[in-house]
């Protein structure tokens, strides 16, 4: 089941997806509207882990996503602002021809699996080859082990995935959106680590209301 609580995307929105892309993130570094996309297989909680960042919520009983939907949420990072629009895809296999639409023109991507999974991770990299391939140049991939609570359950070490994120350019963050443990840092490391974002100013972003 998926956490997502905002509407489906219509083909019409679809359409003026690629400008949304060009126009996503503003040229003002003080005040910036950032793309973002979470990609992955289903079920492995992209929705649940926007839910907890957006609205601190978690509820595993909510529909899966449908095609994909929006959320939006800001973060303060040191004297500037970064409000992350937020696409959140269906990981389901008949929706994988839509994901270009979503990930065209993105500045950062979260690419989620889950720890007691095996599969999803090879989804995921299924998915960092594709961002790879057609993502923006510059853009910024989290890869994301999410279910950080059911670690006794853990079908893939940890240090294979770091290794992994290590030697495509990403990094690499275990998550609970269950707990909401590691939620608020992932987004705050994806700030830092945007063009004209700073590192050390990491731990002194806080999200603000949408």
């Amino acid at each position: 089941m998926g956490c997502s609580t905002s509407k489906p995307v219509t083909q019409q929105q679809q359409g003026g997806l690629q400008s949304l892309g060009r126009e996503a993130e503003s040229l003002d570094l003080k005040n910036r509207r950032v793309k973002l996309v979470l990609l992955g297989d289903s079920g492995v909680g992209k929705s649940c882990i926007v839910l907890r960042f957006v609205k601190g919520q978690f509820d595993p009983n909510n529909k899966v996503t449908v095609g994909a939907s929006f959320l939006s949420q800001t973060l303060k990072l040191g004297e500037s602002t970064i409000k992350f629009e937020i696409w959140d895809t269906a990981g389901q296999e008949r929706y994988a021809s839509l994901a270009p639409l979503y990930y065209r023109g993105a500045s950062a991507a979260i690419v989620a699996y889950d720890i007691t999974a095996p599969e999803s991770f090879q989804k995921a990299q299924y998915w960092v080859k594709e961002l790879q391939k057609h993502g923006s140049p510059n853009i910024v991939i989290a890869l994301v082990g999410n279910k950080a609570d059911l670690a006794d359950k853990r079908a893939l070490q940890r240090e294979e995935a770091e290794t992994y994120a290590e030697s495509n350019g990403m990094f690499y963050i275990e998550t609970s959106a269950k707990t909401a443990d590691n939620i608020q840092e992932l987004f705050q490391s994806i700030a830092s680590k945007l063009p004209g974002g700073s590192s050390g100013s990491a731990g002194k972003q806080t999200p603000q209301p949408r």
